[in-house]
Order: C-alpha cells, then sequence, then structure tokens
C-alpha cells in the first residue's frame, strides 16, 4: 500500500482546552480510557514535551504487546500527537474551543511505512492484520473519547 488509512471522531468536552490537553498530554493515564492501551510510561525524566519518548502496553483478547512512541506534537491547548514506531502509526489528540467548552477530536493515521512493516511482519495476513487494526481504531476512537469525557467531566 502507499497510501496512509485514516480515520478521525469527535466529541464535546464540558471543560476547557487546556484541561483536555493536560489530560491527554498525560500518556500514563491512558489506560483510564483506551480499550486497548493498558498503561504508558515515559523514559526517565521525559514527559509531554516535542521528541518525548514512551512505551505503551497494549492488551487484547489475542496478544500483548509494547510499542515506542515519540511526541511530534505538543502545542499545549491545541494538540497533542505521537508517532508509534516511529513512522509507522501517527495518533493525534486535536482540541478546538466552543462555547461548550472543547471539542476533542482523536484521529489516527496507519501510514505507509507501517503498512509495508506489517507487509515484511505478517506475509501473506497483510492484508488482513491491517484491516484489524483499521477496524480497531473505528471503533476504539469513540469509545476512547467517551471515556476522556466521563474522565474529565466526572465531579
Amino acid at each position: 500500500m502507499t497510501e496512509s488509512l485514516t480515520f478521525a471522531d469527535s466529541i464535546s468536552i464540558n471543560a476547557d482546552p487546556a484541561t483536555v490537553y493536560r489530560t491527554v498530554a498525560d500518556v500514563t493515564r491512558t489506560g483510564e480510557w483506551s480499550p486497548v492501551c493498558r498503561e504508558c510510561w515515559w523514559d526517565d525524566g521525559d514527559g509531554p514535551r516535542l521528541g518525548a519518548w514512551f512505551t505503551g502496553r497494549n492488551v487484547t483478547p489475542d496478544r500483548e504487546w509494547q510499542t515506542r512512541s515519540q511526541v511530534v506534537v505538543a502545542d499545549e491547548g491545541r494538540a497533542f500527537g505521537w508517532s508509534v514506531g516511529p513512522g509507522r502509526v501517527n495518533w493525534t489528540y486535536s482540541m478546538q474551543e466552543t462555547e461548550e467548552g472543547t471539542r476533542l477530536t482523536e484521529s489516527w493515521e496507519f501510514l505507509p511505512a507501517g503498512q509495508e512493516f506489517f507487509a515484511e511482519k505478517y506475509g501473506a495476513r497483510a492484508t488482513e492484520e491491517i484491516a484489524a487494526r483499521a477496524e480497531s481504531a473505528r471503533t476504539g476512537i469513540p469509545e476512547t473519547l467517551a471515556a476522556i469525557k466521563q474522565v474529565i467531566e466526572r465531579p
């Protein structure tokens, strides 16, 4: 494949963009809202800044694995994102101020390099593995956004 696969969805959150940003940029809290990622931790001494590295531990009924990611967007109150691999998959949270608070958008982009990695790793099964990751993003992003909203808005 030579093009990126993408998916994005949004939700309104009754909180200001700075609060939403601080929440999603704290990757150590990802396990509170992600249906797949159970925990993340920063490299020693690192945090939510451009170029920072972290590891994520993911769990599905079929398997468990870790990923290495690098922060590629850290624009406080506007956007926070990272690249898995890096260069294989990009995940980004974008915040837009609204009258009600913040419109939070989560986007996923499965890059050509990631698809090539899957082709090498899975061979003839690569197409079905890529389709499974795309479906996971399509179902997981709305679930994640709803959980983030609940975390931020809970009293």
